[in-house]
């Protein structure tokens, strides 16, 4: 399985609009967003490299597998 790089924050908003989340606010250099049906909201800080930990929190706070998301995000 292909490892999960560090991406940065505008091609993880990407992601997350993919998937059908709404960006909600931004407070400093994080930015929240929201998605029907999910318990609590995903904070993207608005850093150059994000951390793998950050990644995979807001993954499983979405219901989304490693794989998924590497389907996702791989070039078509």
């Amino acid at each position: 399985m292909p490892k999960i790089t560090p991406p940065h924050w505008k091609k993880f908003e990407k992601f997350l609009l993919s998937v059908g989340c709404k960006f909600d606010r931004e407070r400093g250099d994080h930015r929240i967003f929201y998605k029907e049906g999910i318990e609590r909201s995903i904070v993207v800080p608005r850093y150059n490299s994000l951390p793998i930990f950050i990644v995979l929190k807001n993954l499983k706070t979405l219901g989304i597998s490693r794989e998924e998301y590497l389907k996702a995000i791989a070039p078509k």
